[in-house]
């Protein structure tokens, strides 16, 4: 078979090249296409789509088509298609399996999902997939639903712009359900900040606190894994609130200084010191 004809899979994620998690997804995705893992050298959980710009990147070569990255997850999705593919892009992304869920507002904070977002804006359909932080959760069973939606992604798309964020439940006590198609639910957190004191006296802080959900429209993901069902979220990142837009358009005139005044006008008469 020519390497025109591989269909290639991209893999990454937020918890490193070493998480169980994703050795899992890569091997979950090998019957669909020739999986490639471009992903994190240690934890960038948390980092969002933040970009490494102060420092240089460093790639190091694992095993046969693996990659670690001293960068976080957007920076491994961008090495890979800029770099290690660029003659020959994937078909898909998929970053995951991640350790514990994203739900609802925590999108915007994950790299799971970043990972997913930065194939998405290189055009390429991508998904990221996480599981429930339970000593009873099953990877095995997440990588069987990653298989099953990257199957029909792969046969009939996304919408452009789109990617989904998927979320696993244990298994444990209650089999799944099956998977539900939802909307994502507001997080916020219950005394979101933890005060400690170390040894010497000194104050110390965590940001933690007990996370509180609830649905912004049903059914919501929150709500979906709290059934037993995996969440299946579809997300772009057009983050513009068109009913806002249009109500705002009126404070336009009110907002219009009355006097303009022309960068010429302010400089007439102003005298330059020359140095």
């Amino acid at each position: 078979m020519s390497s025109a004809k591989i269909r290639r899979i991209l893999v990454t994620n937020d918890d490193g090249i070493h998480a169980p998690g994703i050795r899992t997804l890569a091997k979950a995705l090998a019957s669909l296409g020739e999986v490639w893992v471009v992903a994190p050298e240690k934890t960038q959980n948390a980092v969002g789509r933040s970009m490494t710009l102060h420092k240089p990147l460093r790639l190091r070569q694992i095993r046969s088509r693996w990659f670690a990255v001293n960068g976080t997850p957007a920076d491994c999705v961008t090495l890979a298609l800029c770099k290690i593919l660029e003659s020959d892009l994937p078909v898909l992304v998929v970053s995951g399996i991640n350790r514990g869920w994203n739900l609802g507002d925590d999108v915007t904070n994950s790299g799971t999902v970043a990972g997913a977002l930065e194939g998405m804006l290189y055009g390429i359909p991508s998904m990221a997939v996480s599981l429930e932080d339970y000593a009873g959760a099953s990877y095995a069973e997440a990588g069987q639903y990653a298989e099953t939606l990257a199957k029909r992604i792969l046969k009939s798309g996304l919408p452009e712009g789109t990617t989904l964020n998927v979320n696993v439940p244990s298994s444990k006590k209650i089999p799944i359900a099956g998977i539900q198609f939802t909307s994502l639910s507001q997080r916020r957190y219950h005394k979101p900040v933890v005060e400690k004191v170390d040894p010497r006296g000194g104050a110390y802080f965590w940001i933690a606190g007990q996370r509180e959900s609830w649905a912004r429209e049903k059914p919501s993901d929150h709500e979906a894994v709290e059934n037993n069902l995996v969440s299946v979220t579809p997300l772009h990142l057009d983050l513009t609130d068109y009913e806002a837009l249009n109500s705002l358009k009126s404070w336009g005139r009110t907002l219009t200084p009355k006097k303009r005044i022309s960068v010429s006008s302010k400089l007439k008469g102003t005298k330059i010191k020359r140095v």
